[in-house]
């Protein structure tokens, strides 16, 4: 330690008169002391007050440079020094060396500085708004093949590529292109596992995903999945997850999903496809995946419809009935539910048997399953009136909706048990579908679904209900006097934010339910008329038109 100190008081003193022989000294004694013990030789350096003189050191042409840096590199592992090397105005010499010829100051600098800023987000936003990102894919372009500059700058990407303020930066380079070739180089899975932790944080960029899949990363995918899918080692196992998540990622950008899809001819989405057959988990989950980013356009999903792909998902997800993988059976439901959209899809999927199949989870605890099964069976029965009678008097799909509506701990599970409840009624308009739905207690739930911050659910709940009081009201009686359906539908009007079809459903409604007796006496004990004689001048033109046939009905049975 005496020595360190010894070459901190010289070094001080060849700053000053720039004397570099004794510099040259210095440095080097002072990096031995750093090997030796870094925590406390960093303190010494600290202490002395040396750091305010290292930025007059790090000169592009002098001699000293990259052992400053080194210095500069080692003194910032130690977080208690990372806050002194800011203060002490190191940052801006530094990134002026990210310019230098010489690779051992490149090295040294991008080191330093990646130390200095190891896990502070503001100062890595200090070095995005000072360059540094077009100078280091620079810098991989034309140092590929120095394997240590090379791993500093893929380092840098690495913490860079979090931040989401550079990967417009990022998108302005040929970043894309320069990962793409350093990975088709790569023989070490070391370096490929280096680079895969660059690409994944940047792919989440839309643009970037374009410029990746046009630099050729999908073809270095699909080769990584070739080489591991049948490997049983641990590694083979982690890239294979790697590669097939990454390719998943890349579908998620429009641009980039419909150039890979080829109007359905592309050579990547058939090898997708092959994956959904496979005995590997992780690839089944992909292909599942893919497709359901495939299946984002009406278009996509009508061409997929058509070539049989419905087929594949449902043997998978026959393949995972029983003790079935989660994840895979999630993925699966994604891709069907997002093929049921196009209203020419639902007749040819039902004929294909989904629904069946479909309803063959409906035992699963797993609510990302319950959400997409579902979403799947809603969007199936849309405007699919027969399917939507076959459905809605299966006794045992209408029980587990009304568990599921009251999945308080699941809003997402919960909100699309109601949707679906409420859907089979109105697609089917039958007296049987309303029958099963009042006798498994289903009512309440689309009296509290009417009263849903979000207006599309109010206005599903207020239609099923009021095809419920038109086609069997007597039935329904008990179950609309116990939810306070009365009292509901008196707050909707009341309600200045209602929305027009709300105030309107809502009437509708009124008038269905003084049929009965007592749900009659609750709408005389109430001020319905004051309420309903105001819409009348409401502007919206079919609400004031309502109200005036209201009131009628109002005064007439009062």
């Amino acid at each position: 330690m005496d020595n360190l100190c010894e070459a901190l008081k010289k070094l001080k003193l060849a700053s000053a008169d720039s004397s570099s022989d004794s510099v040259e000294g210095g440095l080097d004694c002072v990096l031995k002391a750093l090997a030796h013990n870094n925590a406390e030789a960093s303190e010494k350096i600290q202490e002395m007050g040396v750091l305010p003189l290292l930025p007059t050191l790090l000169a592009p042409q002098s001699s000293c440079t990259p052992k400053v840096a080194n210095i500069i590199a080692e003194v910032a592992k130690n977080e208690f020094m990372r806050s002194p090397c800011v203060e002490a105005g190191l940052i801006p010499p530094l990134v002026q060396l990210l310019n230098s010829k010489d690779q051992e100051v490149l090295l040294q600098t991008g080191r330093a500085l990646g130390n200095i800023c190891y896990d502070s987000h503001s100062l890595q936003a200090q070095l995005i708004n000072m360059g540094v990102i077009p100078t280091l894919v620079k810098l991989l372009g034309i140092h590929s093949q120095n394997t240590a500059l090379t791993e500093m700058c893929l380092i840098a990407f690495g913490n860079l590529a979090e931040l989401e303020s550079s990967k417009e930066q990022f998108a302005s380079t040929n970043i894309a292109e320069e990962l793409v070739k350093l990975f088709r180089k790569q023989v070490e899975r070391e370096k490929k596992e280096m680079i895969f932790e660059v690409l994944a944080p940047l792919a989440e960029n839309d643009v970037i995903k374009l410029q990746l899949v046009e630099a050729g990363l999908v073809e270095c995918l699909l080769d990584v999945v070739a080489q591991t899918v049948d490997g049983e080692r641990e590694e083979d196992i982690s890239e294979l997850k790697t590669a097939s998540d990454l390719m998943v990622l890349l579908l998620l950008g429009d641009e980039s999903m419909q150039k890979l899809f080829e109007g359905g001819k592309g050579s990547v989405f058939q090898r997708v496809l092959s994956w959904v057959p496979s005995h590997n988990h992780q690839l089944q989950l992909a292909g599942a995946l893919a497709i359901a980013n495939f299946a984002r356009n009406d278009g996509n999903c009508i061409h997929m419809v058509d070539t049989g792909i419905v087929q594949k998902l449902l043997d998978l997800l026959d393949r995972h009935v029983d003790e079935g993988n989660v994840t895979v059976q999630h993925a699966a439901l994604s891709a069907l539910r997002n093929l049921a959209i196009p209203v020419v899809n639902k007749s040819k999927m039902l004929a294909a048997g989904v629904s069946d199949v479909v309803l063959k989870f409906l035992k699963s605890e797993m609510p990302p399953v319950q959400f997409k099964l579902l979403g799947t069976l809603r969007m199936l029965i849309d405007t699919q009136a027969d399917a939507a009678d076959q459905l809605g008097t299966n006794q045992k799909l209408v029980e587990r909706l009304v568990e599921w509506c009251e999945a308080k701990d699941h809003a997402g599970v919960m909100g699309e048990s109601n949707r679906l409840l409420s859907a089979l009624i109105r697609h089917s308009k039958s007296k049987d579908v309303v029958r099963t739905v009042i006798q498994c207690s289903g009512v309440k739930h689309l009296v509290t679904m009417a009263t849903s911050e979000h207006m599309i659910m109010q206005n599903e709940a207020l239609v099923a209900l009021g095809l419920i009081a038109a086609l069997n009201l007597g039935m329904a009686e008990k179950d609309f006097v116990s939810a306070s359906l009365v009292q509901v539908l008196h707050k909707l009007l009341s309600d200045e934010r209602s929305a027009p079809e709300i105030k309107y459903n809502s009437m509708i409604l009124i008038c269905a339910v003084m049929g009965s007796e007592p749900l009659h006496k609750e709408v005389q004990g109430l001020a319905f008329l004051d309420v309903v004689s105001k819409l009348r001048s409401h502007e919206n033109k079919t609400v004031a038109h309502q109200a005036s046939l209201t009131e009628q009905r109002l005064t007439v049975q009062s």
